[in-house]
């Protein structure tokens, strides 16, 4: 089963690099053959092309504010706009940013063009503060690095396990 993981976010505006940054601790474990990495930052476009090569599913590790306490880990099934709910300028609007910095645009790209795989899955963590820039994370935020590369690898082994008939 080919599985796409993917670090999203702006490692120069603190919490929000936290899916960059765990990533890269995920990358250091040893991974099953049909597992790539890829680290868009915030250039969501590029998720969208490799998806185009054909996954079964996809993992992103990212920054989310929910109102939760610092560090909390969340997985989240993404919910996407239904574009037929929006005006033809609303779409418009909603396609228009190049970058597609916003996971959930990139996402909803990726349904529209149709290369999004049946299963998604957003390993997310609560921001401490979701509005400062600057480098470094809070120490919350960064703590929960391990839990989040041990939720994605138990999504993968989940995975593989489907594909082998578990």
């Amino acid at each position: 089963m080919p599985i796409l993981i993917v670090g999203v976010g702006n490692p120069l505006k603190g919490d929000d690099g936290f899916g960059v940054a765990a990533l890269a601790a995920f990358r250091r474990q040893p991974l099953p053959d049909q597992v790539r990495c890829l680290e868009t930052g915030i250039g969501g476009m590029h998720m969208v092309q490799e998806l185009m090569r054909g996954y079964d599913a996809l993992i992103l590790f990212d920054a989310v504010d929910r109102g939760d306490a610092p560090g909390r880990i969340v997985v989240l099934d993404p919910i996407l706009p239904g574009l037929d709910e929006l005006s033809a300028n609303e779409r418009r609007d909603y396609f228009c940013e190049t970058h597609y910095a916003i996971p959930v645009r990139a996402l909803t790209l990726a349904r529209e063009v149709g290369v999004l795989p049946a299963i998604v899955r957003i390993v997310g963590c609560q921001v401490a503060d979701a509005d400062s820039y600057g480098m470094g994370m809070a120490p919350a935020v960064e703590a929960a690095i391990p839990a989040a590369v041990a939720k994605a690898s138990a999504l993968v082994a989940s995975l593989h396990g489907r594909s082998d008939g578990g």
